[in-house]
């Protein structure tokens, strides 16, 4: 049956700033607070009533954008600017379409594009969220029927891919395993006094581009894992910060130069973006690409980029919903026809509980990936409020639960997440947010840069 056609009526943008728990420092910036942004839109299906989808994601600074000219309270305001100018623009389509052709048919004017694909990627993830509430399907059921009418026309390499097929042959995961980020001002007695109490068995550590400190680092780091969690697996986060291929070979010739990393080296999985994306694609990895798969991040900014990377030696590319939930599943449908050695990874940015990594855990489980990344519940502060934390344990037993004193967090203590908890109709939304604490998105002219510093 062909994808169902809809209308956008109305779209709502808020914000509420997020206090972060402990500071969390990834390339050259540490974090201790950042705004969240929240999305409402009004869906109206053909011939099938209308509902009001959700959505929320951190408006994370100097990632998106890591121009040095830019500040991060800069690089923040271009995230609002991206949603208000995905906003008009999809309000200005009046056309019935499916939601993917609303996706397709928007082209942005913004600068940088990885920044650009956030609006567009958030007014998604609520529209999607309205039709499947619309429709009466969870995100698995909605996902698999391609009730969102995905096709090829903005992955021309995939023209002649059953897309329907392959939609409908994903088995979404029951559960997925947490992959806990070592950030860059944790320490080895932090990761220590953690696995005293959490069973977890990935982890992914942060590099920060001098190959003497981070060598150094990892040497703590593996120490802690080999006693505290033996049989772990781990992946490296460059985030930018090594400048070339060369840079990186040393990187990989000292680790294996090292009898304390020899352990750490068989538990490596993959490398994730450690060349900045100005120079990532320019250049082909070279030797490395045959040492260690080697994945983009930041440099997944559009649907071309990641037949680029694989031209370079890439073998991989993150699933994140903040770069869009459209990409991800083409770019997986991609690895399906390209076969072996590709592959799609699951990382997170700082979803916090709630809307966003509830939507992101789903896609994630649909998508097949065994485990992700999953960092916004130890850096972020939780709920909003302790109303809002219990209407979600209410409507999500199982994802989340109450820790000692009393808060509600994700339900992570056997080191894995459920998504049967995820399976309620809509985008795996069932509670909402207060919609009445949150603030009406910023002006895109205003700047707020309390709590990030170089």
């Amino acid at each position: 049956m062909p994808a169902p056609r809809l209308r956008i009526r109305a779209i709502e943008l808020y914000e509420r700033p997020v206090r972060f728990v402990k500071p969390f420092r990834f390339g050259a910036v540490t974090v201790e607070a950042a705004p969240q942004a929240f999305v409402r839109a009004l869906v109206d299906v053909e011939g099938q009533g209308e509902a009001w989808g959700a959505t929320a994601e951190m408006m994370m600074p100097k990632w998106f954008d890591k121009r040095p000219n830019r500040s991060p309270a800069d690089t923040v305001d271009g995230l609002r600017r991206s949603l208000v100018e995905a906003r008009e623009a999809y309000l200005a389509d009046s056309r019935l379409d499916t939601a993917f052709g609303h996706h397709a048919a928007f082209a942005s004017t913004m600068e940088p594009k990885l920044a650009a694909a956030f609006g567009p990627a958030q007014i998604d993830k609520a529209v999607l969220d309205g039709l499947l509430r619309v429709l009466g399907l969870n995100a698995f059921q909605g996902l698999g029927a391609n009730v969102a009418g995905l096709d090829a026309r903005l992955t021309p390499d995939l023209r002649g891919f059953d897309l329907d097929g392959f939609l409908a042959g994903l088995a979404p995961l029951g559960e997925v395993e947490l992959r806990h980020t070592v950030g860059l001002l944790d320490k080895p007695e932090n990761l220590r006094a953690l696995l005293k109490h959490a069973p977890l068995r990935w982890f992914k550590v942060k590099l920060g581009g001098d190959v003497s400190a981070d060598i150094a680092r990892l040497t703590e780091l593996a120490a802690v894992l080999e006693r505290s969690a033996p049989g772990f697996r781990a992946t490296l986060d460059g985030n930018e910060q090594y400048r070339d291929a060369a840079q990186v070979a040393e990187l990989l010739d000292r680790i294996d130069a090292s009898p304390a990393l020899a352990g750490f080296r068989r538990a490596l999985a993959y490398l994730e973006q450690p060349i900045a994306r100005e120079a990532a694609l320019a250049q082909p990895l070279g030797a490395v690409a045959e040492r260690v798969p080697v994945i983009i991040d930041e440099s997944d900014d559009g649907y071309d980029a990641f037949p680029q990377a694989r031209a370079m030696g890439y073998r991989g590319v993150s699933s994140k919903s903040c770069k869009g939930l459209y990409k991800a599943m083409l770019n997986r449908a991609r690895c399906a026809a390209w076969g072996p050695p590709h592959f799609i990874s699951a990382e997170d940015l700082t979803c916090q509980a709630g809307l966003s990594v509830q939507q992101d855990t789903a896609l994630v489980a649909f998508l097949g990936i065994p485990h992700a990344e999953r960092n916004g519940h130890q850096y972020g502060g939780g709920f909003g409020s302790e109303a809002e934390g219990a209407a979600f344990l209410e409507a999500h037993p199982g994802f989340y639960a109450r820790d000692a004193d009393g808060t509600v967090r994700l339900a992570g203590g056997s080191g894995r997440l459920a998504t049967a908890p995820l399976s309620g109709p809509g985008f795996a939304h069932i509670a909402d947010p207060d919609w009445s604490g949150l603030s009406p998105l910023s002006n895109p002219t205003s700047a707020l840069s309390e709590g990030v510093h170089p």
